[in-house]
């Protein structure tokens, strides 16, 4: 059995359910890149797969994260590959994909599948759509990540483990590439696993909120607007747009426009 999740968070928490559960035992393996954001045109051939190396290498340019887009430990094309040639060394092999009910796995998801249509009848998917469990206070509620569950829940999220149908490795691909030909950088969940492609804008009004009179950190900033946004996304997409405010002179700056702590921001002055 091949475990897929899409957050490093996921893992931890897999590896406490399967500790539980010896029947949950097999490999996990993360999809790491964030396909909720950034170009997708042309994503699965080479031309596509460079230019989205390249805008993750001008996202996170002199940042927290530089460097990460040139590092060999994000690379789901490799990933894919080698989870392809296990599959077809091994023909009893199985893979369970862990899905959440957030941008960030149902893109992962949709990313994914085109790599798996020849092993149908061996994919399942436990997409765990608006399913309530039980947290650790004993309270009900409905996660909206993977690592939010507690580790004895997981055994109760395995019994909804189902084959993806022929009909969704026919449609679910088409849909991927509705969203891939829009041009758009930004995906929100609508429901289910239907997206909704915004452009590249489409955090800033929010995030200029956060931004008062009083100089502040960046590094508060994005975690006010991370704790407080309806629509919320990576720390590094959201310093890179902050960046983009002060090249464009719509806010003040002072510090070293590098890592989140480096500098600080306020509204422009009059």
């Amino acid at each position: 059995m091949i475990h897929i999740v899409f957050n490093e968070a996921d893992i931890k928490v897999l590896e406490q359910a399967i500790e539980l559960d010896e029947t949950l035992k097999g490999d996990i393996i993360q999809i790491k890149d964030d396909y909720a954001v950034g170009p997708l045109q042309n994503i699965f051939v080479g031309e596509g797969i460079e230019n989205r190396r390249n805008w993750w290498k001008d996202v996170l340019s002199g940042g927290d994260y530089d460097g990460k887009a040139d590092s060999t430990d994000v690379d789901d094309y490799k990933t894919a590959a080698e989870l392809v040639g296990t599959m077809r060394r091994n023909e009893e092999e199985i893979i369970w994909i862990w899905a959440a009910q957030n941008k960030h796995d149902v893109c992962g998801y949709y990313w994914l599948l085109n790599y798996l249509k020849e092993f149908q009848g061996r994919v399942y998917i436990l997409y765990l759509n608006n399913l309530p469990f039980i947290n650790e206070k004993g309270n009900i509620f409905y996660p909206q990540w993977l690592h939010e569950i507690p580790a004895k829940e997981f055994l109760k999220a395995k019994k909804l483990a189902r084959e993806i149908t022929p009909s969704e490795f026919e449609v679910d691909p088409d849909e991927w590439n509705k969203y891939s030909t829009e041009d758009k950088g930004v995906r929100l969940l609508e429901g289910g696993k239907k997206l909704l492609s915004q452009d590249y804008d489409f955090y800033d009004t929010d995030l200029k909120k956060f931004i008062t009179g009083e100089w502040q950190k960046a590094s508060k900033v994005i975690h006010q607007y991370l704790t407080k946004a309806k629509h919320t996304t990576g720390d590094a997409y959201l310093l890179w747009r902050l960046k983009t405010f002060v090249k464009n002179n719509e806010i003040d700056v002072q510090g070293e426009l590098k890592n989140m702590r480096d500098f600080e921001v306020k509204v422009k002055a009059p």
